[in-house]
């Protein structure tokens, strides 16, 4: 073999490695380049997978319009795992207290009637923040953020949170599993650094489709990296 057919070949194998190491993004996506999904073998199981969540925003439309001018329709860059759901080719630049910043924040789609930023707690930090741990939405209390896009800024005076741990299910998986809305869960991970996470809320609806969501603080501490299966404790009585 050549050398330049040898550049070729390493080239093509190091560019299929990082797109299929880079397609799941954690299991967030829906399309994977890697062929069989870890998150649709598990389901399938009939086990609870995992998902990486990493940093985000959800804006309203009105919002995104003064990010990226009047008219702006958010465009998608991949299907997520959740259905209809889609992350953007849009993204944001955010701005904590003292003028710290984190660049290229994805936004969501599609639009929703609230604006808001999910970051795990060590992002907080560095943007000089603590925000409360919430559901999406519930912003009562919740942390100032500015958005920044190419043709404006947004304020958000309640606008930050820690996303709150949660399982994605339909009713028909809650019953199945014996699970009810008002529930707190407590689930563990196997492996090398194994991990028992409590304090997580099932999030019931026809709409979903059965995933856990992690952000990237507590993915890493349990050395997750998506797809992996989920065992709900269930304390003796």
């Amino acid at each position: 073999m050549s050398d330049q057919a040898l550049v070729e070949l390493i080239t093509r194998r190091v560019v299929n490695r990082l797109t299929t190491d880079q397609a799941c993004s954690g299991c967030a996506l829906r399309t994977c380049a890697a062929g069989n999904r870890a998150c649709d073998i598990v389901a399938q199981q009939e086990q609870i997978p995992v998902g990486v969540s990493a940093r985000h925003a959800h804006v309203t439309q009105e919002h995104l319009e003064i990010l990226y001018g009047a008219g702006h329709q958010l465009t998608v860059y991949a299907p997520l795992y959740q259905p209809e759901a889609f992350a953007a080719n849009e993204t944001v630049t955010i701005v904590g207290k003292r003028m710290r910043a984190i660049e290229a924040v994805r936004i969501l789609g599609p639009v929703r009637d609230y604006s808001q930023v999910e970051v795990a707690q060590t992002e907080a930090i560095r943007l000089g923040l603590n925000p409360p741990i919430r559901d999406s939405g519930d912003l009562v209390g919740a942390e100032p953020i500015t958005l920044i896009g190419p043709a404006g800024s947004v304020y958000l005076e309640e606008g930050a949170i820690c996303a709150t741990r949660h399982i994605h299910m339909t009713p028909n998986h809650a019953e199945a599993l014996g699970i009810h809305e008002n529930e707190l869960l407590k689930v563990h991970f196997r492996g090398e650094r194994a991990l028992t996470f409590e304090n997580v809320r099932p999030k019931i609806s026809e709409g979903y489709a059965l995933q856990m969501h992690l952000d990237t603080d507590d993915s890493n501490a349990a050395g997750l990296k998506g797809g992996e299966p989920v065992e709900i404790v269930r304390d003796a009585e």
